[in-house]
């Protein structure tokens, strides 16, 4: 499937639910689901297993869904409760989606003793969901359908919202405090910008290890499955009260040599925000499940990228080497600021990766991609090992995804608080042409806050450090902002030339030797010559 449909498919349906409370009281020995015959199972065995298949030639099994599948509607689809009767557990519980639309890939699930480490396998049949006010023809629903995915509730919610989902290809998603569903990470991208069509590995087979009645915890492994690669993972998932917090460890094997690898990738949405208004002709200020791509350097340095909706697709890549950690973040939850009441983008989450291995040399790579509207994904950013993946190579990536309003660590610097972007060339509270020659440039605000700027001596001298790529930047000032105890850099970018090359712009603020401030990075797309002008 296309991205784009992938994960409008998923977002849609990840968050359906069927339980009762009734249901969920019912009798929960969870060997009644797992019908399978025990077989020995550890994590060392399922890597030998994606090593060794990495060594066969790649079998697509994407199944031929019935004719009551295949052409069911997100409705229809979403209609299909599974029963709640079937769960797996009581304070953490697995329920399983059912195979329909463009989900094709049969999803084998098992069951895992802890102390045996004995697996049964959770076979697909109709007695395990609920059809009713559906369009399903129970009739055709003829052998192993196996599942297309998984979704975790905690108590004492059981009845009303889950909590992580596993749904399409490699994709996952999880909740923070607010139980609102943002954006997605995934297990492996595979050529998301190279010179063939992007790959969308598989996870094919699930297993999941039975928790203590009490635990907030659980641990499931996967077996993932690609023309390119395969994969063995362990995750270790923390449902805490303010937060979601995964542990993983990916043991990847090439198939075939793989020009661009993606470790820890992450899928977002931004149409558009304070300083990119091009597709904001709503009711809406601001539409966007993430608003910045934050980085912690190897070398300690923190960094803000504002996200784009360009007009043409973006590509960049910020080298780096044992990156501490990146993400994307939606730091802005104030419902004033998006006035929506039905995807609440106020409540989104933030995705942090911190990794728990030394990566190396590579780069954070950022894709955006032009979107009209808020139900197309269109920001993707993982890491790339610098070294060429060659086929027969195994690598281990070790990492923690922490699912949460904001991540866990952030710069003792003073950091972003906000980027705004519009006409420039004129003096504040003037209008552009009244009573100054109508010169055409784009002023910046970026605002920071924190750090100890509230503290700083009266007399203190902000010093912007300011570079572009191309052009000039003229006409800076600094303000004093109580409003956020902070300060605001102004400045008007200025073109020299009539390239329409991306302008990349820098800024942090210093007093004399001392650094104040994170790293703010701006990729600005000028107009042509022709309309470098006001109305």
């Amino acid at each position: 499937m296309h991205r784009r449909h992938l994960l409008k498919a998923s977002m849609a349906l990840a968050a359906y639910t069927g339980l009762s409370a009734s249901g969920l009281l019912a009798a929960r020995a969870w060997a009644g689901a797992a019908d399978g015959d025990a077989q020995a199972f550890d994590f060392e065995r399922l890597k030998a297993q994606a090593k060794q298949l990495a060594g066969n030639p790649y079998v697509d099994t994407k199944q031929v869904l019935p004719p009551t599948l295949a052409t069911m509607t997100p409705q229809h689809f979403n209609a299909i409760r599974y029963d709640g009767r079937h769960s797996l557990w009581h304070q953490l519980d697995v329920q399983f989606f059912h195979v329909g639309m463009g989900f094709r890939q049969p999803v084998r699930m098992h069951s895992l003793d802890p102390k045996t480490r004995l697996a049964r396998e959770v076979h697909f049949r109709p007695s395990l969901f609920n059809y009713q006010d559906t369009s399903v023809d129970t009739a055709q629903l003829k052998g192993d359908l196996g599942f297309a995915g998984f979704k975790l509730f905690k108590a004492p919610k059981l009845d009303k919202h889950d909590v992580v989902s596993f749904l399409g290809a490699s994709y996952f998603r999880a909740v923070d405090a607010t139980g609102q569903y943002g954006l997605s990470a995934r297990g492996l991208a595979i050529d998301t910008y190279a010179k063939r069509r992007e790959e969308f590995p598989d996870f094919t087979q699930f297993w999941f290890e039975t928790p203590n009645q009490d635990s907030t915890r659980f641990v499931v492994y996967a077996l993932l499955n690609s023309p390119s690669a395969t994969g063995a993972y362990r995750f270790d998932i923390d449902c805490q009260a303010e937060r979601v917090v995964m542990d993983i460890d990916a043991h990847i094997n090439a198939r075939t040599a793989i020009e661009q690898l993606g470790i820890a990738p992450m899928t977002s949405m931004f149409s558009c925000g304070t300083h990119e208004r091009r597709m904001c002709d709503t009711i809406h200020p601001q539409i966007h499940d993430s608003d910045r791509l934050a980085m912690w350097r190897g070398n300690g340095e923190w960094i803000c990228r504002p996200l784009n909706n360009p007009a043409t697709l973006q590509f960049n890549a910020f080298a780096d080497k044992d990156p501490k950690g990146f993400g994307l973040v939606q730091s802005d939850h104030e419902f004033a600021s998006y006035q929506d009441t039905v995807d609440w983008y106020s409540r989104r989450p933030s995705l942090w990766v911190e990794p728990t291995t030394a990566w190396g040399e590579g780069s954070i790579d950022l894709l955006e991609i032009p979107t009209t509207g808020e139900t197309m994904d269109n920001i993707v950013a993982f890491w790339t090992p610098k070294k060429p993946v060659a086929a027969g190579d195994s690598l281990n990536y070790g990492y923690r995804l922490y699912w949460s309003a904001l991540p866990p660590v952030g710069t003792p610097l003073a950091r972003v608080h906000a980027t705004r972007s519009g006409m420039g060339g004129f003096v504040e509270g003037w209008a552009p042409g009244e009573h100054y020659p109508p010169v055409w440039a784009r002023r910046f605000a970026v605002d920071f806050t924190g750090g100890g700027l509230d503290r700083l001596p009266a007399g203190t001298g902000i010093e912007p450090v300011i570079s572009a790529s191309n052009g000039e930047v003229k006409d800076v000032s600094v303000l004093v902002l109580d409003e956020i105890k902070g300060y605001r850099i102004l400045f008007d970018w200025y073109p020299t030339n009539d390239s329409v090359e991306p302008v990349e712009l820098r800024l942090f603020i210093r007093s004399h030797d001392r650094t104040l401030s994170e790293t703010w990075l701006y990729q600005y797309f000028p107009p042509a010559p022709d309309k470098r002008k006001y109305p």
